[in-house]
């Protein structure tokens, strides 16, 4: 592969993700209005898929995928911010999977 067909397929990869996270504002633009169970949806959708492995390696990485959906789940009921669930979901999961 040259040079051009591989800044040719990060270049459509990057306009492909971008499209993708605005096409629910460019839906939802003007007089409508955002359904408030898309965050939560959303964050479900994450969830199946980030636990989609738990079952086959429970005891290495599953018991913390768990306590990272634990931490988005009372974060997110607590303050009601779908980045911040996210993160902190994250952070507690990489710094469970390097500490132990």
């Amino acid at each position: 592969m040259s040079t051009w067909q591989i800044i040719g397929i990060i270049l459509m990869s990057a306009c492909i993700t971008v499209l993708l996270r605005a096409l629910p504002f460019l839906i939802f633009n003007g007089n409508k209005t955002l359904p408030k169970y898309l965050p939560p949806a959303i964050m479900a959708v994450l969830i199946v898929y980030c636990l989609k492995d738990a079952r086959g390696d429970f005891l290495g990485t599953g018991v913390w995928q768990l306590l990272a959906v634990v931490v988005v789940a009372v974060s997110y009921k607590w303050k009601h911010n779908t980045f911040l669930s996210i993160l902190l979901g994250t952070v507690c999961y990489m710094v469970l999977l390097r500490i132990f």
